[in-house]
C-alpha cells in the first residue's frame, strides 16, 4: 500500500515504514536508545530527504521512548530527579540546534552537514561498541571473568560546585554535569534526529557513575521530552516535520519497544552489544559510500 508525504513530496509503502519503524523500536527497548541514529539514515537511504528524515524521525523517537519508559517505571528504573535535569539542558540545546540547523538551511548544506555528522559519529561509536564487545565475547568464551567497570564519576564531575543528592541514581554530584550532557543531546536531536541515548547512556554511566539498573530508565525519560521539543521547534521554525511519515513510524514503533524490553532480559549483553555494534557500523559505512558514490541523475527538478 503506497501513501503519499506531503512534506517529503513522494509516495512511500506504508508496510516498509511500519516494519523500519519496529525494528528500531525493538532497539529502543534493548539498548535505552530512541533509535533515530538508525531512522534517520534508514529513511535517507529509502529516498527520504535528509532534513524531512531528521525532523520526522524525533517524532518516531518520541513514541517509542513513551513505550520503553513505561516499561521501565514498573521495574523502578526511572530517577525522575536526574531525568528532570537533564531534560531542562536537552530544551535548551533544542533552541541551539534548532538556530544552527537554520543557518545551514538558508545556506544549503544541511543535507550534506547530515550525512556527514552520521558518517563520523556512528563510525566512531560503532568501532568503539564493537572493541568492547568483541572483547566481552572472546572472554565469555575463553572462560575468563570480565572486568566489571568501575562505577564512579569523572574527576571533572567530582570538582564542580553545588552538588545535589539524586538518591535513586545512589551520586551526590552537581546538577551542572548533567545539564551540559542534556545540553549537548538537545543540540544533536535537533540536527540529527536522533534521541542521543546511544551517548547518554555511556556518559550517565562512566561520566556521572550512575546505577546501570536505572540508565536505561533514565536515558528514555529525557529523551521522551527532548524529542517532543524538537518536534515543536521543527514544527515551527523548520516545517520540515512529515507528520504522515511520522505517525506510520509511530505504529511501527511503540509496539517494537515492549518487544526489545522483553527481549532484553532474555538474551545475553556481550551478543547484544555486539550485533547493536555490527548495525551501527554497517550504517556508517553505506552513508560514507554514498557521499562518494555519482548519482544515476546529476540533476532533480522539483516545483516551487
Amino acid at each position: 500500500m503506497d501513501i503519499y508525504l506531503p512534506i517529503a513530496n513522494l509516495s512511500v509503502n506504508a508496510l516498509v515504514i511500519i516494519l523500519l519503524g519496529g525494528g528500531v523500536g525493538v532497539l529502543s527497548g534493548m539498548f535505552g536508545v530512541g533509535g533515530g541514529f538508525l531512522t534517520t539514515p534508514l529513511l535517507i537511504f529509502y529516498g527520504i530527504p535528509p532534513a524531512v528524515a531528521a525532523a520526522s524521525a524525533s517524532t518516531q523517537v518520541t513514541g517509542a521512548s513513551v513505550s520503553g519508559v513505561f516499561a521501565h517505571m514498573k521495574r523502578g528504573g526511572v530517577d525522575f530527579q536526574m531525568g528532570g535535569v537533564l531534560v531542562v539542558g536537552g530544551i535548551f540545546g533544542t533552541g541551539a540546534g534548532a538556530g544552527i540547523f537554520e543557518i545551514l538551511e538558508a545556506i544549503g548544506q544541511i543535507d550534506t552537514v547530515i550525512n556527514i555528522l552520521y558518517v563520523l559519529m556512528l563510525g566512531s561509536i560503532g568501532g568503539l561498541m564493537a572493541k568492547e564487545s568483541l572483547t566481552s565475547v572472546l572472554a565469555v568464551r575463553a572462560g575468563r571473568p570480565v572486568a566489571a567497570a568501575k562505577r564512579r564519576h569523572h574527576p571533572l564531575v567530582a570538582n564542580l560546585p553545588m552538588r545535589w543528592r539524586f538518591y535513586r541514581s545512589g551520586l551526590y554530584i552537581s546538577p551542572i554535569a548533567p545539564l551540559i550532557l542534556g545540553f549537548i543531546t538537545g543540540i544533536m536531536t535537533m540536527l540529527l534526529g536522533v534521541g542521543g541515548g546511544f551517548i547518554m547512556v555511556p556518559a550517565m554511566l562512566y561520566l556521572l557513575g550512575m546505577g546501570a539498573q536505572v540508565v536505561v530508565g533514565t536515558s528514555l525519560f529525557q529523551i521522551l521530552f527532548v524529542t517532543m521539543a524538537s518536534t515543536m521547534m521543527h514544527s515551527l521554525t523548520t516545517k520540515a516535520v512529515d507528520i504522515v511519515l511520522a505517525v506510520f513510524l509511530l505504529i511501527g514503533s511503540v509496539t517494537g519497544a515492549q518487544i526489545g524490553a522483553r527481549l532484553a532480559q532474555r538474551m545475553r549483553p556481550e551478543y547484544l552489544r555486539l550485533f547493536l555494534a555490527a548495525i551501527v557500523l554497517l550504517v556508517a559505512i553505506r552513508m560514507a559510500l554514498g557521499l562518494g558514490w555519482r548519482p544515476d541523475e546529476i540533476y532533480t527538478l522539483q516545483a516551487l
